[in-house]
Formats: structure tokens, sequence, C-alpha cells
């Protein structure tokens, strides 16, 4: 099904998106008059008033936004310090009755020092003053000459303009009505140090970070500071929004270019163009319940909170509004890189993965035979194409792999044809066991009727398959190698005691959709034509465990997708249940935007709540899966990654289904 890879919310419809655990966010890089605060201060509003026509709650500037960063020694002139204060008087002044928290550069004369600050401001009133802790004087860096450090700070308050701020480094930024958003400040080179800020700040509560910054540019710093940015937003399970100063600064030693950047948990969600000579309002919607899940998961995370020993922050309370549609992008293959380099990679990484595991099992046992079953689909054909691979990199004879055909009652041809090519083209050693006849003696025994193709005709055909290749194995000194995928786990399609067991699974934490990409980059990149030829056309072969008769032109006619859903909706539901841990109204609604077109309310809403249904009922399969390597942050090992009892009810999350019928009036 052909799909926009990059769809984004359909803006007519409205939805509070704090319902679905968003809040907007963005980075503004003003071009700035290095020393004219008034004029600072006018783009610093054209820029708010932008981002709050566009619901954004939280907006980031650039560190000494409202002066310029490049002043010099002006920084010391009574008539900039004062301009300054004027000029976020001003913008705390354009702020009263709009909510959403701003924070601004700008230097703050206390006593007889002079600090380089963050100013928070929301709705008419500054609610907290941070100054930077890590002041740079070395290279190109000079702030030392004019700014002390937050460390020599010996107030926890200030007057602005007659009214009380507080300041210091212990302020955090929370959210009125949501109490899960809470904003940390660190400033530019604090984020450089050994230890930052964010560290601590996150260990406290805080979601979300924000740093304004004047960062230079020289050759390679761009990428150097991206990787920051990113790796200091996956430490902390964070949404980290780093504005950096950019046109307008003075170019007399350095330049500036305006790079900004938002990430949430290491991805990177959206980043300014640098180098441009124009204002710029990069936005991006933060999922502070994924961050929060991602916490809840990490215990390290937890632990980390012993860093707070002798730290004590102070809340201070800021109003936001909630937007009312989502700009993000939804991803309808949440497990396949849309970039065909980064797909290419991650498939020989993963290969790489399974060949390593299957190997060093191999070897640990004592070199046995490898035996698997071969159907002519893509699991099975991926699972010998491990097998191939262990032999190439570990030095074992192909011969050692034992490919076993079983055609049942609805084998077709052309997944015979095909199973029978692969394995000989691959050179591997080849059976044909049949199971006709041992499966209608079976029936017969147990007193089926032939003609009543139901579950027990089914999983009869699966379980002898299995049987013949775990004895086929006792006789060969052999070890089974399992085939069925995470997908298929998810679901519960797999008979039990049959198709569900192996000795080894080698498939068990890839999903179908990526199994896919696999199996063709293995195509893509094997020199033999005919192995190619064969491995494009099981590429093409509808996916269906073959367990009914052929339809009357002997083509399948069990196709597993028409019986438990498209694997491409059931792999996006699975992606975001486990690895977000999102609601089944947040999943439907993101299933409706990243597949609009594609399929309607209804198919999604009767797919979605089959997903459940399975995924609840089939965990009894699930407990006593057998080993099998880990490949990616999904994962069901009841060893490892997911532990849930097999009589878990799914009523809750049913009920929450009900409420969202698409023939609901």
């Amino acid at each position: 099904m052909s799909v926009k890879k990059d769809n984004v919310f359909n803006e007519k419809e409205r939805v509070n998106m704090k319902d679905l655990g968003y809040i907007r966010t963005a980075c503004a890089v003003p071009v700035i008059k290095v020393g004219d605060c008034a004029a600072n201060a006018d783009a610093v509003i054209a820029l708010c008033a932008e981002a709050f026509e566009k619901q954004v709650g939280i907006v980031a500037f650039p560190e000494l936004c409202v002066t310029g960063y490049t002043c010099g020694d002006l920084f010391f002139q009574r008539t900039l310090q004062k301009a300054a204060a004027a000029a976020v008087d001003k913008i705390r002044a354009w702020s009263e009755g709009r909510a959403m928290l701003i924070v601004v550069g700008a230097p703050v004369a206390v006593g007889s020092g002079l600090y380089n600050c963050a100013v928070a401001i929301s709705d008419g009133e500054i609610l907290g003053i941070v100054p930077k802790t890590y002041v740079p004087d070395n290279q190109e860096y000079y702030e030392k000459r004019w700014f002390r450090s937050a460390g020599q700070l010996r107030v926890s308050e200030t007057s602005f303009f007659g009214e009380p701020a507080p300041m210091g480094t212990g302020l955090l930024f929370s959210h009125e009505s949501w109490e899960e958003v809470v904003v940390g400040i660190e400033i530019c080179e604090d984020l450089w140090a050994p230890v930052p800020p964010s560290s601590y700040q996150a260990a406290a509560g805080a979601t979300i970070i924000v740093n304004p910054s004047a960062s230079n540019e020289i050759i390679g710093k761009s990428e150097y500071r991206r990787d920051l940015v990113r790796q200091q937003s996956a430490r902390l399970n964070a949404g980290y929004l780093y504005c950096s100063s950019g046109y307008g600064e003075s170019t007399t030693d350095l330049v500036f270019g305006g790079d900004a950047l938002i990430c949430e948990k290491g991805t990177l969600l959206a980043r300014s163009r640098r180098f441009q000579t124009e204002s710029q309002l990069v936005v991006a919607d933060m999922d502070v319940e994924a961050i929060l899940h991602d916490r809840q998961l990490q215990t390290s995370f937890g632990d980390s909170v012993d860093i707070l020993e002798g730290r004590v922050y102070e809340e201070c309370f800021f109003t936001a509004c909630d937007a009312q549609d989502c700009l993000r992008s939804v991803n309808p293959q949440p497990f396949v890189p849309a970039d065909t380099a980064r797909r290419n990679e991650r498939c020989e990484e993963i290969f790489n993965i399974q060949t390593m595991a299957l190997g060093s099992r191999v070897a640990h046992i004592g070199d046995p035979a490898m035996v698997v079953g071969i159907s002519g689909g893509l699991d099975s054909t991926l699972a010998l194409l491990v097998c191939v691979n262990v032999c190439d990199q570990f030095g074992i004879d192909r011969k050692r792999i034992h490919a076993v055909t079983m055609p049942g009652f609805g084998t077709t041809d052309r997944t015979y044809d095909n199973a029978v090519s692969l394995i000989r083209s691959l050179g591997a050693t080849f059976h044909e066991i049949s199971i006709r006849e041992a499966a209608t003696h079976h029936l017969e025994d147990i007193g089926h009727d032939l003609s009543v193709h139901d579950v027990t005709y089914e999983n009869a055909q699966a379980r002898e398959r299995t049987q013949i290749l775990m004895d086929l194995a006792n006789r060969l000194n052999g070890l089974v190698i399992g085939t069925g995928d995470l997908s298929e786990l998810a679901l519960g399609w797999a008979t039990y005691n049959g198709d569900h067991m192996s000795m080894y699974g080698v498939n068990g934490g890839i999903p179908k959709t990526l199994v896919r990409y696999l199996v063709r980059y293995v195509a893509d990149e094997n020199p033999d034509e005919a192995i190619r030829r064969i491995l494009y056309d099981v590429l093409d072969t509808p996916v269906s465990p073959e367990l009914l008769p052929p339809d009357a032109s002997g083509k399948i006619a069990q196709k597993t997708e028409d019986l438990v859903g498209p694997y491409e909706l059931h792999d996006f539901f699975m992606y975001h249940v486990l690895r977000n841990g999102y609601s089944p109204d947040k999943i439907y609604y993101l299933s409706r935007q990243a597949f609009e077109g594609a399929y309607d309310d209804a198919t999604l809403y009767k797919w979605l709540r089959n997903f459940y249904w399975r995924f609840f009922t089939q965990q009894f399969k699930r407990s006593c899966l057998p080993d099998g390597p880990k490949v990616g942050t999904v994962s069901l090992s009841p060893r490892g990654d997911w532990r849930m009892p097999s009589d878990a009810r799914v009523e809750e999350w049913m009920r929450v289904l009900d409420a969202l019928r698409p023939d609901k009036a």
C-alpha cells in the first residue's frame, strides 16, 4: 500500500494536542542590530507574535539577543545595560495576556557583577532569571572579561523595574496546568561542559531544556554541535531547544550562522537553515508523553536523582496555550528508514546481528547442523539467508544447512519452486518431506473430517512440520532454526507448539515490514543473477501460511493480511504500543494521519481493535518463546523487554476504543 512518507496532521482536524501529549515549541532567530536594544526588542516581539499565532507554548531566543552577543566592552556601559533592561521589560509588557513561555538572552547587572542571563517571561511576568554557569575564556571567547559565573552569584532574587524576580541556576519553570511540562535552562557553553547543568535539571524533573546560545561557525562545528544537542537530549530523555545567534552579530572576528535545533530523545525534529539574512522561526511539537514513557522505562534515570544531593530547585509557573492541530510528521513505517542509504546500513547491521547471534549459538553447542523449514515465503527465506551467512562467516560448509521443504494441502507451485530453487542455488542440503499423508492420517486418527478446513485442519499441518524438523534435527545432531518474526509474535499469528517453537529464533526481533527490506537488501547485494531472481519473486509473493488448498487456478487462496490485517498497520500499532506506550486514542489519531488516503477510518479502527485483542489474548505464546537475538528497541522476549501476564485483561483498552468508533454520531 502506497502512503505519503512524511504526512502531517490535517489542519482541518482540530484536536487539543495536550490531550495527545504534545506541546508546541519553537526556536526563534531574530536579525539583530548590535547595541540597539530597542530595535532588537521589536525583532524579538515580532517573532513572539508569529509564534503565538502558531500556538507555540515555549519559544527560545539566542544568547544575549537583546543587545547582541558581540558587544564586547560595551557591556560595561550603563547606557547599554539600562537599554537591555528596558528591552526585556518591553517584551514582558507585550506578553501580558498571552499564554506562552518566552526565553530571551540579556546581560543582567546585580550588585558589582554582570551576568550573562536567560530571562524567562510569561503572561506579563518575569518568572525568573538564569545566569550562565560556565563562562568561556579561551580561543575566540573572552566572556570572563565581562561576565561572572553563576557560581559567584550571592543572591537568590533581584529587582527588575521595582518587581522582585527569582535569580539563579536552581530554577525550573513548570506549566501551570500540565505538571509533566517542566523547563530547565542552561546557556551555550553550559552544554559543552563535562557535566552540563541540564543533567541536574533533568534529574530534578525538567522534561524540556532550553539553551540560548551564541555558537559561532567554523569548519566542522555545525555537525559537532548537532550531535552534542542530539546526544544530550538522548542522555536526558528530554526535549531540547537550542537557539544560536545569527545574522546581525558583528563579523569583526567571527561569523554566526543562526543554528537552531529542536531535538527529542536523540532525534532531531527540526533545524533552521544557517546563514540566512532574515529572521527565522523553527517550530516542532514535543511529545512529552513519549519522554515520560522512556524515563519511566529507564531505571538508571531514576537512580540519577542521587546527583541532586544538596541541590534545591525553585519552581516557577508559566502559562502556555494548547495547540489545536499538530505540525509533527507521522511516519507510516516507523521501523524502516525512509532514506535508502540509511535503510541499507540498517539492514546490513541487522543481518550482521542475526549472523553473529546464530553463529555464536552454533559454536557454543558444538557446530551442530542447522535445520530450517523453507516454505518459499519471506520469513523462512530470511532465516535461510542468515544460515548461509553464518556458514560463510564462520568457515562452515553450507552442506551443514539442512533445508527442508514440506509440501502440504495448501502448497502452491510458485512457493514450492522458489523454495527448491533457492535451497539448491545456495548450496544447502536439500530435503523434501511431504506432510500430506502424515497430516491426513493424523486428522483421521483424531476423528476430524478432512473436508472441514478449520483451525484443527490448519494447525495439524503446522505441528506436523515442526515435528519433522525437530525429529530430523535429533537425527542429524542439529539445531532447528525458527523463522517467525516480531509482527507474528505480537499478533500471536503462529501455531502453538507448531511454527511457534524452534531451538533458536533468528527473526524474532524483526517486524514484518523490515523483513521485506532485509530480503531485498540481500537480493540487491547478491552477485548471482539466478538467486536474485528467486529472491525478487519471493518478495512479490503474497504472505500466507499455505494451510488451505489453493484456488481453482492453483494460486494462494489463504492470504494472511486478509485475515489479520495489513502488516504495515500492525507494525505501526506495535511500534507505538511497545516503544512509546501510547494509548489507543493517540495511536488511532496518529494512524489516521500516517495512512490518510490509503485506509479509511473504519478500516484503521477495525484493525487497531483487532491488534489489541490479539496482542492481549496471545501473550501465552510469547511467554514461552525460544531464544533469539534482540535487534531493535522493540522486542517481545519474555526474558528481556516484555513481561506481561498471559491472562491480562484487554477491557480497559477496549473501553478507550469504544469511545472512538467511527460510526458513532
